[in-house]
């Protein structure tokens, strides 16, 4: 049974100081910890970005948790800023004291007002715990907190792979979460006002088999890894 948590916390506030070693547990199927699927997404996300010759200065992880991939954001030349949002102010506790910097600061999202400053907006795994009546409330929020021609990079997992499920029953706090189908994500998107640029799928073979990883170069498109990109533009038109 998933402990309840009190008045004015959050899911999140009760598994902040064991997040860590919960995820750890449900993910250890393959084979992996969580840094090799952080750095994974963060430079996946880069090397798309290189590829649109974009360079971002200032970048929000939206749902940043206890901070796990500011110190990888940090490390891209050209980086000035990484703001952490999140709802739990416990997890932004642990981030604080691990990662706050000149350069890295954290914020509750009630308290983040969107100033249309941002120039890359970086979201893992935070759509799947968002209630659907508020997952449009959450993306237009995103998108006002983006410059114009701002990018957000949401990665999600994906329900279209046959194990993903399994290892998210493993888990805590994603155990009765409502996952996004890659077409849902693209959808709240483009609603959202976002001119989708492109959808890859990674993460396909555990550690048993990566040998067989150098493939995921080629089959990036092919839906069945265990989590997915989709990254969309903001108009530069007012």
């Amino acid at each position: 049974m998933n402990p309840e948590p009190a008045p004015n916390q959050t899911a999140f506030d009760v598994y902040a100081g064991d997040y860590d070693a919960a995820l750890a547990r449900g993910i250890a199927v393959s084979g992996e910890d969580k840094m090799y699927f952080a750095r994974g997404r963060v430079d996946w996300t880069k090397k798309v970005l290189d590829k649109l010759a974009e360079k971002p200065a200032t970048i929000m992880d939206f749902g940043c948790g206890t901070g796990t991939s500011i110190p990888l954001f940090l490390n891209w030349p050209g980086v000035t800023q990484v703001i952490g949002t999140d709802v739990s102010a416990k997890s932004l506790d642990v981030a604080i004291a691990t990662h706050a910097s000149a350069r890295a600061q954290f914020h509750l999202m009630k308290n983040y007002q969107p100033q249309a400053n941002i120039d890359l907006i970086f979201c893992n795994g935070v759509f799947h715990h968002i209630p659907l009546d508020e997952r449009r409330d959450a993306m237009h929020y995103i998108h006002s907190c983006l410059k114009p021609g701002g990018l957000f990079a949401l990665w999600e997992n994906n329900p279209w792979n046959p194990g993903t499920r399994w290892v998210m029953s493993r888990i805590p706090f994603d155990r009765d979460a409502i996952t996004l189908s890659p077409l849902e994500a693209r959808r709240r998107i483009r609603e959202a006002g976002f001119k989708v640029l492109r959808t890859d799928f990674r993460f396909y073979f555990p550690r048993l088999l990566k040998w067989f990883r150098p493939l995921e170069m080629l089959g990036v498109k092919v839906p069945l890894g265990s989590q997915y990109l989709v990254l969309g533009r903001k108009s530069t038109e007012p």
